[in-house]
């Protein structure tokens, strides 16, 4: 009987083990690019250095366009690197806007490694802070997708942006580890991005994308944050669309189109 209970305890103790001391290796996924590398985008870009605290550089890409409306910056999720998610800016082009995006520490060419949640929400606000020298605060609006949502909420909750859009949002990642994964205990996580707490200081409007057929960050998460947003801010949930793919699905790209007219 003592054997029965030692094994299935000891397992649980080592999975606990490995979730608290590998936690950025299970939730942070870069591609590592050589600081050599050159990027090859057809839109028009400019290479951009973003200093953080500790004086490490993180590499950011500038994409403009003629008779810009604003700029998107953009937050991209817990996988690659600018490389891939650059080509995002295509969808922005075609809306005349120009677009910003950033790889966080460790990502891309960016120098440094993440060891708490803090450390990232001061590094988006050192790149938004370099952005808004050339550029009003009422001409960015700040795109969040998947982990970069909660940074995105973050950041809009601290400055005052034309407009925020989360596209496939946690309700919080602590929320979103207890839901796939019951047996981790909250206290362990280290890294908690509670969006639900920042969405309900941010003053400017909110649009919110959802796939209902979204396996790695469940719909209702979404459904839970417009329930704490202003009356006015709008929530789409698109139909037979998952978690991957969204930006090139026509019918996101229609609403974005409108939300952003």
């Amino acid at each position: 009987m003592v054997w029965i209970l030692v094994i299935p305890v000891s397992i649980y103790l080592i999975v606990l083990v490995t979730v608290y001391f590998f936690q950025e290796k299970l939730i942070f996924i870069p591609d590592v690019l050589p600081a050599n590398y050159v990027f090859k985008f057809d839109n028009s870009f400019e290479e951009k250095s973003v200093e953080t605290a500790d004086h490490k550089k993180l590499d950011g890409l500038l994409f403009k366009v003629d008779s810009s409306r604003g700029i998107v910056f953009f937050l991209h999720g817990n996988a690659g690197a600018i490389n891939y998610w650059g080509f995002v800016s295509e969808i922005y082009k075609e809306m005349n806007y120009d677009f910003f995006i950033l790889d966080y520490r460790g990502y891309g060419k960016s120098e440094g490694k993440i060891k708490n949640e803090n450390q990232l929400y001061d590094d988006v606000q050192r790149a938004y802070s370099m952005i808004a020298k050339e550029y009003d605060e009422n001409q960015i609006i700040i795109v969040g997708q998947s982990l970069g949502t909660g940074l995105a909420t973050k950041l809009a909750e601290q400055n005052n942006p034309k407009k925020l859009i989360l596209i496939s949002p946690y309700y919080s990642f602590s929320d979103l580890v207890c839901h796939k994964f019951r047996i981790v205990p909250d206290f362990l996580l280290k890294y908690k991005f509670p969006t639900n707490e920042f969405i309900i200081k941010v003053k400017a409007p909110i649009v919110i994308f959802h796939g209902n057929k979204d396996r790695t960050i469940y719909v209702e998460s979404a459904v839970k944050l417009k329930k704490l947003c202003k009356p006015n801010d709008q929530l789409f949930i698109l139909e037979n669309l998952g978690h991957n793919g969204i930006n090139d699905n026509a019918e996101f790209q229609k609403k974005l189109k409108e939300v952003l007219k």
